[in-house]
């Protein structure tokens, strides 16, 4: 009874999504989480893309239903805001019906977008995205007790996406903020916070057991869990693939 049954498909275990990023707008990946309304069994529903790299929100809209075209114009002004049009971007997310409907593929291929699903019913492989979206929900300020219309909402999440961009020190990046982590500035950032620590322990070695605090970045972002052949292996692939898409284009 246990053994496979040559009318029924064999089962197929599914290899989890790999996608390594090593600067910005390499990897994006978003979701769709639900906003409780103050009426009961109503929702406003919350798009929102992250960049794997760098933490940074770099799109989000709250409308009142999910729809493809409401996705479809999130990404082009997304890809827009940050300038990368046609630049190679790989756009993660779980399998609902707006990340797989064909119009909003069709939009991702036309913008040179290479699209990434969630394995089905497995909710780790699109970790960024949640763990953002619970970190929203546990902010002191959240309204537990639902928005009273759609501009609330807005409103609402325009300013937590302000002030997690600009204010939150991210400890997945060393508490730095997303944005500056983002553009470029986290590299003076650490090299600074480096000098500070070592005069103070230079003034005060009593006061040090050891060495000083591990100030350095990480090199990489995985989305899911890899070891470093993996990633180096990983790397080569891509620059490779980069370098005769380069080629071909010239």
């Amino acid at each position: 009874m246990n053994t496979h049954r040559t009318r029924s498909k064999p089962p197929i275990k599914k290899e989890p999504p790999t996608h390594v990023a090593t600067a910005s707008n390499e990897v994006w990946t978003w979701d769709i989480t639900w906003l409780n309304a103050s009426v009961k069994g109503k929702y406003y529903k919350l798009y929102l893309i992250l960049d794997m790299f760098s933490k940074l929100i770099v799109g989000h809209e709250v409308w009142k239903e999910e729809t493809a075209d409401h996705a479809e114009y999130l990404i082009r002004k997304s890809t827009l805001s940050q300038g990368i049009a046609g630049r190679p971007l790989v756009l993660h997310s779980d399998n609902g019906s707006p990340m797989k409907a064909a119009t909003f593929l069709a939009t991702l291929e036309k913008l040179g977008v290479q699209s990434s699903f969630s394995r089905p019913r497995v909710s780790n492989d699109n970790p960024y995205s949640e763990s953002l979206f619970k970190t929203m929900e546990y902010r002191p300020k959240y309204p537990l007790k639902g928005f009273s219309s759609l501009d609330e909402a807005r409103q609402w999440v325009a300013k937590f996406v302000s002030c997690y961009n600009t204010e939150h020190l991210h400890s997945g990046i060393n508490f730095i903020t997303p944005y500056q982590r983002h553009y470029g500035l986290d590299k003076a950032i650490m090299n600074k916070r480096t000098q500070t620590y070592e005069l103070a322990k230079a003034k005060h070695p009593e006061r040090w057991a050891g060495s000083i605090r591990d100030w350095s970045l990480p090199e990489y972002v995985c989305l899911n869990p890899m070891n470093k052949t993996e990633v180096e292996n990983f790397i080569n692939t891509k620059n490779n693939a980069s370098n005769k898409l380069s080629v071909k284009l010239a």
